[in-house]
């Protein structure tokens, strides 16, 4: 099976030249085939110039699959060449050999990646480093929403520091980077939203008889939750009788317990969800010859449950209610297409402009002596301070 046949790892191999190329194109191919421009402040674009030459961690938030253009536009933008951790499922067909070339490696999520791992800590050693990873460990699909930071974003460049300083260098300067990123749509999205919601209401054989645009999304959104509700066994006369954000808490509660319990998968309830479905998907993928020479069908629910997961993970009621933006309305009706229709990437709604903050940089450096005395704690602190200032930029 080609699941087990794929290499275990992706290793970077940046290739300057062609990297360099792909950067004087960049721009043209994310206006025409990501529709997107980028869009930072030269105030922002100053502050990471006069960090050239350090060791550079750049943790931005992840709305979109779109975001890694976005990033290798900011390399552009700098006149500089980055490194990028990720996921092991993105390397397929042409990517499998182009992403490593432009300096791209591979992390198996929900597991401890041990090689890569040691990629990254190697790279944080070099005397000068530009390395991208998205701390929220995955894709939010929410435009201005921050899903909690992995500590590991933070933990490993203390930890390569501690090791340069085991080594007897002194302690270096290692910078992280907040950087919040956050879509708008160019031109008016009105017909869009319109004709997005007439293809779920046709799915559904829905009148739309709503006043406006929320109320028929509202009304697409219930009959997906009932849906769901009844594939999975849930006790509607129960479920009813709750909110929208209990209801879908129940369904990611179910569908977690029951994938877990399928693959005897001890349950580690304080873990945050996206952890837990990444485990699952690794431990899926170890047993898929198995699990699809005698139950092709067990396999494939597991798998599409955790699909559902990952989509509905950041989501809940009163996201759009609360700021009805465009950008908030095809937020979430792109989530429900991917349910119904079960697109796997959705083509961009219309053109956009990624707008980039970036945050003060931090100097590790500076907290080195704090990490030694207290690793839990400096790390976790760190965590959380990095991961609201990447929210409060966002607004």
């Amino acid at each position: 099976m080609s699941v087990l046949s794929s290499p275990q790892f992706y290793p970077p191999r940046l290739n300057p030249l062609l990297t360099r190329l792909c950067q004087s194109f960049s721009d043209l191919i994310a206006d025409n085939f990501y529709q997107l421009k980028l869009v930072v402040e030269s105030t922002d674009l100053e502050k990471l110039a006069r960090l050239e030459e350090e060791r550079v961690v750049y943790l931005p938030n992840h709305p979109t699959l779109d975001d890694g253009m976005v990033l290798f536009l900011l390399s552009t933008r700098l006149g500089q060449l980055f490194h990028y951790v990720v996921a092991y499922e993105s390397f397929r067909g042409w990517s499998e050999k182009f992403l490593p070339l432009i300096g791209a490696y591979s992390i198996r999520r929900g597991l401890g990646d041990r090689t890569s791992i040691a990629q990254t800590l190697k790279l944080l050693k070099q005397p000068s480093c530009d390395l991208v990873i998205f701390p929220e460990g995955g894709c939010s699909y929410q435009n201005d929403t921050v899903m909690p930071f992995r500590t590991g974003a933070i933990q490993l460049p203390l930890q390569a520091m501690n090791q340069m300083v085991k080594q007897g260098e002194p302690v270096p300067n290692l910078y992280l980077v907040p950087v919040s990123l956050k879509y708008h749509y160019t031109d008016s999205m009105k017909p869009v939203i319109d004709q997005t919601l007439s293809r779920l209401e046709k799915a559904f054989k829905i009148n739309a008889i709503a006043p406006n645009f929320y109320g028929r999304l509202r009304g697409v959104a219930e009959q997906v939750i009932l849906r769901l509700e009844t594939e999975y066994d849930l006790n509607l006369d129960q479920t009813t009788q709750i909110d929208w954000n209990q209801r879908i808490n129940q369904l990611k509660t179910h569908l977690l317990s029951e994938c877990e319990q399928k693959l005897e998968i001890t349950p580690a309830t304080m873990t945050p969800i996206r952890e837990r479905v990444y485990k699952i998907q690794s431990v899926l993928k170890s047993r898929a010859q198995e699990l699809e020479q005698f139950d092709e069908t067990t396999y494939e629910s597991i798998y599409q449950a955790t699909l559902r997961l990952l989509n509905f993970d950041a989501i809940y009621d009163g996201y759009v209610a609360a700021s009805p933006t465009p950008e908030r309305f095809l937020d979430t009706l792109t989530r429900l297409e991917r349910e119904v229709f079960k697109f796997d990437r959705p083509l961009p709604k219309g053109h956009r402009k990624a707008m980039l903050r970036i945050g003060d940089p931090i100097n590790l450096k500076e907290y080195f002596e704090s990490y030694r005395q207290n690793r839990a704690g400096t790390v976790e602190m760190l965590t959380q301070q990095l991961q609201q200032t990447v929210q409060d930029n966002l607004s």
